[in-house]
């Protein structure tokens, strides 16, 4: 396909893709001619991760090139390389008190969760857990143990659909999975509030 073809494909503006081929973010098509390439799919799959990564994501490039290194890199598994990007997905985390992280580690041992000393989610977590108690609305243990009930539940059926085969899908496939499910999750966790609300007040 030539370039008005995977603009149209990828959603993105010709000048975008030719500044993504000159920082190297999306690699060079097939040369044709001095002025022409020709783009397979494998170039719409990188723009859309590419795009995931900068629009859903909210990811510098800097960010984004990291992540495509990690998912061009066949030394790495699969699991390293898609997680590069899911690991992004959470913000440096300011300083934990010792409390929250020992409350995170406990949880994390409990319910037996490998987790990458790398990914930021358990600090994020412990950040949470500070603001919480420091508006004195402390969260136990057993309110804990259920929500990584629900969670580990919600990941035993999202994580085996995702692509195996095609590690950029794979990667822009957890990304806007993520991001854009996680408001859902959010949304259907107050109706069911309302509804219980509405069982016991009523």
């Amino acid at each position: 396909m030539l370039m008005a073809e995977l603009a149209d494909r990828s959603g993105l503006p010709v000048a975008t893709i030719k500044f993504y081929l000159r920082s190297g973010l999306l690699p060079a098509g097939r040369s044709t001619s001095a002025t022409r390439a020709d783009y397979d799919d494998a170039h719409v799959r990188r723009l859309r991760l590419v795009r995931a990564l900068t629009e859903v994501a909210g990811l510098p490039l800097e960010a984004v090139r990291a992540v495509l290194e990690s998912v061009d890199d066949d030394s790495l598994t699969w699991h390293a390389a898609v997680g590069s990007a899911h690991t992004r997905l959470s913000s440096a985390a300011a300083p934990t008190s010792a409390g929250a992280r020992e409350q995170v580690r406990a949880l994390l041992s409990r319910h037996g969760w490998a987790r990458s000393d790398s990914s930021p989610h358990a600090d994020v977590l412990a950040r949470a857990l500070d603001a919480l108690t420091g508006l004195e609305h402390p969260v136990s243990d057993d309110l804990l143990d259920v929500y990584a009930a629900a969670a580990a539940s919600i990941a035993e059926h999202e994580v085996p659909s995702v692509d195996t085969d095609d590690r950029v899908a794979a990667a822009e496939q957890v990304v806007v999975g993520t991001l854009l499910l996680e408001p859902a999750l959010l949304a259907m966790r107050r109706i069911a509030q309302e509804n219980v609300s509405a069982r016991l007040r009523d």
